[in-house]
């Protein structure tokens, strides 16, 4: 029997391309803990029929597509590192016996919807119907009643400070439970923030994705952290921060501007790239109003390396992401990736004005 000290919840094509791709890279190098487990838990039965796929003997597929460095990168791989496939809804006694007798990291990308609290959640046995903090905890009571070692906690969801939000709301599920265990969920696990980048465009059947040569799996440290492998793509920061910074007021920034100056029928952010009025247009709002700020914060260097990252991606010639699929919930966007730069900017002491910026947060305050 294989043994998968990874335990991953999610199926996402996201997942395929990102975490289990850099698992796979290292396990060939010799340079990861061990494969992993996949497990199923929203019940989609369209997501059911990847299981299978996902571990065949000869991996699944990831085509990688785009611009690195301003080269055109347009090349395919195997992905490997799943071992064994389970679900949530019909195998989980076997989640649990993998999660208390191999699993040392549990991985997870369950979307948005994977946290809503469920009425199920305060149930005292389990349900799969229950949110993944409550099936979490689940799985590390088993632990905590069986003395299992120590476990890493890892979650992968968008969400700013995963790790310690995912804590919070298994613990508080926990508040009728035993006092030593609730020690055991501060003392024995390890929660860890991370901030995941990469663009997968879409999915392939039975399983593998389409995804850009960007990646990052950035991960806060702290005492006692591990890394399921090493791998170019996965680094290890002091805060997150920055990262967070770069991303939202750097590439998130970009598209929200786009989607305010050139969301007409068809258009398509390469599209956009291959405008040179357009382009210039870019370029002026981060050289002129965004690159000052970073510069305040001491991090111009920073930003211009990740502009340039950022511009490649922007100009992927395989993919064509819609402006108008931008636009989605555009003025929520807005004040989470303009008005909060703005704010962001003069705390740092930057006061150049931002007359384009300024104008976007105007129009939607």
């Amino acid at each position: 029997m294989t043994i998968t000290p990874v335990l991953q919840f999610g199926t996402s094509r996201f997942l395929q391309a990102h975490a289990d791709l850099f698992l796979s890279e290292a396990l060939t190098a010799g340079k990861a803990v061990g494969p992993i487990t996949v497990v199923q838990s929203s019940g989609d039965p369209d997501r059911a029929r990847r299981l299978g796929a996902l571990a065949a003997p000869g991996g699944y597929t990831v085509r990688i597509r785009g611009l690195q460095d301003g080269q055109v990168v347009n090349k395919e791989t195997r992905v490997t590192s799943v071992k064994r496939t389970l679900s949530t809804h019909s195998d989980w006694a076997e989640v649990k016996r993998v999660a208390v007798e191999e699993a040392a990291f549990i991985l997870s990308n369950t979307g948005d919807a994977g946290y809503q609290p469920k009425p199920e959640d305060l149930n005292a046995a389990f349900h799969p119907s229950m949110s993944y903090p409550a099936k979490l905890l689940h799985l590390l009571l088993a632990r905590f009643e069986d003395n299992a070692d120590p476990i890493q906690i890892m979650p992968l969801e968008l969400i700013v400070d995963n790790g310690a939000v995912l804590k919070a709301r298994t613990c508080e599920l926990a508040q009728d439970r035993s006092p030593a265990f609730r020690t055991y969920l501060e003392r024995d696990v390890t929660w860890v923030n991370s901030l995941v980048d990469r663009i997968v465009s879409e999915p392939l059947e039975p399983a593998g994705a389409v995804a850009e040569p960007y990646a990052l799996w950035a991960v806060e440290n702290q005492l006692g952290l591990k890394l399921p492998c090493k791998h170019a793509s996965v680094r290890v920061f002091e805060r997150l921060a920055t990262v967070e910074a770069l991303k939202l007021f750097v590439l998130n920034l970009g598209h929200t501007v786009m989607a305010e100056n050139w969301n007409t029928p068809g258009a398509t952010v390469r599209g956009v790239l291959a405008d040179e009025e357009k382009l210039n247009e870019l370029h002026a709002v981060y050289q002129d109003e965004v690159l000052p700020a970073f510069e305040a914060a001491g991090l111009r260097a920073e930003a211009r390396d990740y502009q340039t990252v950022t511009l490649d991606r922007f100009a992927n010639p395989f993919l064509d992401h819609r402006i108008a699929d931008i636009a989605t919930n555009h003025k929520e966007k807005v004040g989470r990736r303009i008005g909060a730069f703005l704010n962001w900017a003069q705390l740092r002491g930057d006061e150049r004005p931002k007359p384009v910026l300024s104008a976007i947060a105007a129009r939607h305050a």
